[in-house]
């Protein structure tokens, strides 16, 4: 396991540092922050961020949801192949089942909660869904992404606890070797 996520990581790397885009100062200024390792060494805290963090966002349906993963993990230090590879959990096969119980949990949420019925107009009846409008599906995909991320924790803590060899609890600090100095002294 921990050799083909290496073997990703380097792969990852190299498409960001390709030829034809490392000698533009836009793209440098925005991978830099990107290629610190930190954000991608496996350990159980960075992880469980980056598990939450892509969990979310594979809740929201639009397009970069990897791309938005990336930047919200990179801005709190998660783990960034993690935040990614989360995102894959909404796809072509996966989608509509999760489109279908977000309008139901979003419907039983809004008939839950106290809102007003004149919210959003334009609702209609679904069979075998329920009522569906622009404020069951928003409510139900925040909601589904709430859940799924604060589920996230305790299931990395869970394995991490199980398998500690394969996720270690602390970050490693990089050691630093110290290089002779350049002055020169005879």
């Amino acid at each position: 396991m921990k050799k083909r996520y290496l073997k990703l990581v380097r792969s990852a790397f190299r498409a960001l540092r390709h030829r034809k885009l490392r000698h533009r100062p836009w793209w440098r200024s925005m991978t830099k922050p990107l290629f610190a390792r930190e954000l991608w060494v496996p350990c159980r805290d960075t992880v469980a961020n980056g598990l939450a963090i892509g969990l979310f966002f594979s809740m929201i349906p639009m397009i970069p949801q990897a791309i938005l993963s990336a930047i919200i993990a990179m801005r709190a230090k998660a783990n960034v192949p993690f935040a990614m590879a989360a995102c894959f959990v909404s796809n072509p096969f996966t989608n509509l089942p999760i489109w279908a119980a977000q309008v139901k949990l979003g419907s039983w949420l809004y008939h839950l909660l106290p809102l007003p019925d004149d919210i959003i107009p334009g609702h209609f009846k679904v069979p075998g869904v329920g009522l569906v409008s622009a404020a069951t599906i928003i409510l139900g995909v925040i909601a589904s992404g709430v859940i799924l991320s604060l589920i996230s924790y305790p299931l990395v803590h869970l394995f991490s606890a199980l398998m500690p060899h394969h996720l270690p609890a602390l970050r490693h600090k990089p050691v630093r070797i110290a290089r002779p100095s350049q002055t020169g002294g005879n």
